[in-house]
């Protein structure tokens, strides 16, 4: 497999993004698919093992955000690097239209609410972001937010959310949160594609809707509101990393990479045995072994 520098794909802070300047579609990391597969679950089982140690140091907690037009292979991507994880050590949401409940509080309660705990990996599949990027391309939904008029009428509600979305990523990190976001940057053709393969194969007809046909119409917004929160959001502490996504093998291992170099970079450890629980478990060795 070849190399992968992460810092390819890192939309780094203060820079103004241009998704058009950004490739969805690279040369293959892999010479074969059976290179693809010994590559992927290497990183799989790194990753496992050093899962193990972060769970056992309960310190720092990660959480990883994938946000991307549909079709652009979110699930697969989850699926596939994450396979190799404890489960008791990570929760994946999935975060759809706000219920009612969900409305009758500010846009980053529902998901406040899913923060991973310490020791653990949070993910989320779509999140807080969708408040700037659909409700920015879709403006009616903020009528139904519940948002005093008067907070709505100023012309900055996107600024004033970067800057809440901003905050809080902020507060996180100081308190031990390494939080990795992923855009899965996929081509208006690429998805058109997928979206065909939906249709033909039975298998996957349950995938499509005529919603998801719509929204397509919406493409060029879409990727304007996307440049405009990488752009205002990626940060030193919280960064984006755009992805290219039309090659899901591709994908899959860029992603892994960059979650173990996050992984790796992190000061854990198993917890140290103090001297009373040493004794402690001399003692138990000598009951097991005399327990016949």
């Amino acid at each position: 497999m070849k190399g992968i520098d992460s810092s390819e794909f890192l939309a780094r802070e203060g820079e103004k993004v241009r998704l058009h300047e950004r490739s969805t579609l690279i040369d293959p990391l892999y010479e074969s698919r059976d290179d693809y597969q010994e590559a992927l679950t290497a990183h799989v089982e790194e990753l496992s093992s050093l899962q193990e140690v972060f769970y056992a140091s309960n310190s720092y907690s990660v959480l990883l955000i994938f946000q991307a037009m549909d079709a652009a292979g979110k699930d697969s991507v989850i699926r596939h690097v994450m396979s190799g994880i404890n489960p008791q050590g990570c929760q994946v949401y999935s975060f759809k239209h706000p219920s009612m409940a969900e409305l009758d509080h500010d846009f980053l309660w529902r998901t406040n609410c899913a923060l991973p705990e310490r020791g653990r990996i949070g993910i989320f599949n779509r999140s807080y972001y969708e408040e700037v990027l659909i409700v920015r391309v879709h403006p009616a939904i903020l009528s139904g937010q519940k948002i005093p008029e008067d907070l709505l009428n100023g012309g900055d509600v996107w600024e004033k959310r970067y800057r809440s979305i901003n905050d809080l990523e902020r507060h996180l990190y100081a308190n031990g949160t390494r939080i990795i976001k992923f855009f899965l940057h996929l081509s208006r053709d690429e998805q058109r594609r997928r979206f065909l393969r939906r249709i033909d194969k039975p298998d996957k007809n349950w995938k499509i809707f005529r919603a998801d046909i719509e929204e397509r119409r919406h493409w060029d917004s879409y990727m304007s509101a996307y440049e405009e929160c990488l752009s205002a959001t990626s940060t030193k502490r919280a960064p984006w990393f755009i992805v290219p996504a039309d090659d899901k093998k591709n994908t899959r291992l860029i992603v892994s990479r960059i979650i173990l170099d996050t992984f790796r970079a992190l000061d854990v450890s198993y917890p140290e045995v103090s001297e009373e629980r040493q004794k402690e478990l001399l003692e138990l060795r000598r009951i097991l072994e005399t327990d016949g």
